[in-house]
């Protein structure tokens, strides 16, 4: 593919047209020190004989588009991230919700022979068609957080952990309040037809079982500001005493909190969801009825971009027995706390 030092990173809008950005040239091996200067969400990096320049590689990324805090958040990592290298060209694609557009632009990558793709789509049935194009013209697909519907699709998938964020935030709930069986426990959900949705519900109903305690009140918004404040709205004006409330996406929750303030009830602490950098700062002012949140990581881009590199050089991952680059990478659903949010706020992104 094509060599350059600077610029290596691209933005195509449609059809592909190209604006450059500045690439960074990694230096330093084995060590581990935070980045700087960094305002993509990006957290401490740890460097490995990997991170030594190799072939130079082109990978195009598409994703939906950024009308969301995370999902902003996925794609100026991805950024950052490629930029890490200066053996990496990354080609991103305009964010769109259109499967038609996203289709389109995968077909446009096939044709310019890139050497992987980093795809996040807004409907992984509908792009399934397309990655089996790629991966059968010989570019790995890396799929991005919605999995395709067949498994021939992808060389990797880099995939969140919906079911694992219900059972971190029921744990925490549980130690706050498991010596309380009466305890009043409401869920603020995100949009209820999504199977995401199910599995973070239902991840937090088996943690709350595992220590006597049940969901007692529960709404569903639409992971928005707007449906957030609605929904809780609608939830504390029913439920007069409420102990622990979880809700399941930060960018609802600033909405949350303004119906929270609205109604001038603090007598429950709050649980979010996602990790936004907003939350993170209340849970470490420590004058806030958010208490914690959980991570569902925007970093998920950028791990692919990472992944999409070692594929194309034909590295092995480090600090694995085995050799080459694994089919599935699930991520992990921590639990932030006023404990624990220095070192997760590097990986916040603004809600």
């Amino acid at each position: 593919m094509t060599s350059s030092s600077t610029p290596r990173t691209r933005r195509l809008s449609g059809a592909l047209v190209a604006v450059a950005c500045t690439a960074l040239v990694l230096t330093g091996c084995v060590s581990n020190e935070p980045r700087e200067e960094d305002t993509a969400a990006a957290g401490p990096v740890t460097t490995t004989e990997n991170d030594a320049p190799g072939d130079e590689v082109t990978i195009g990324f598409s994703a939906p588009a950024a009308d969301h805090g995370w999902m902003g958040a996925i794609t100026s990592a991805a950024r950052a991230e490629a930029d890490q290298y200066e053996d990496v060209e990354l080609l991103v694609a305009e964010g769109t919700n259109d499967v038609n557009v996203q289709i389109s632009q995968i077909e446009g990558f096939i044709d310019q022979g890139v050497d992987a793709i980093v795809l996040l789509p807004f409907d992984g049935a509908a792009l399934t068609d397309v990655a089996l194009q790629a991966m059968e013209a010989g570019i790995p697909v890396i799929n991005v957080d919605r999995e395709f519907s067949s498994p021939f699709a992808a060389r990797t998938t880099v995939l969140g952990d919906n079911y694992g964020m219900g059972v971190s935030a029921g744990t925490y709930v549980c130690e706050q309040l498991g010596d309380n069986p009466d305890a009043v426990v409401a869920e603020i959900a995100g949009i209820d037809a999504l199977p995401l949705t199910t599995d973070r519900s239902e991840g937090f109903a088996a943690a709350l079982d595992d220590c006597g305690l049940d969901v007692d009140a529960r709404v569903a918004a639409d992971f928005t500001v707007e449906g957030g404040e609605e929904a809780a709205a609608n939830l504390l004006s029913a439920e007069p005493e409420i102990d622990a409330i979880w809700n399941h996406d930060d960018d609802q929750g600033v909405g949350v909190l303004a119906a929270i303030e609205n109604a001038g009830r603090d007598e429950f602490f709050l649980v979010g969801g996602a990790g936004s950098s907003n939350m993170m700062e209340l849970i470490q002012s420590g004058d806030s009825v958010v208490q914690a949140t959980v991570i569902y990581p925007s970093t998920q881009a950028a791990d692919g971009v990472k992944l999409a590199r070692l594929i194309a050089q034909n590295k092995t991952v480090g600090d694995l027995a085995s050799i080459g680059v694994p089919r599935t990478v699930q991520l992990f659903a921590p639990v932030v706390t006023a404990d624990n949010v220095e070192e997760y706020l590097p990986i916040g992104f603004d809600s």
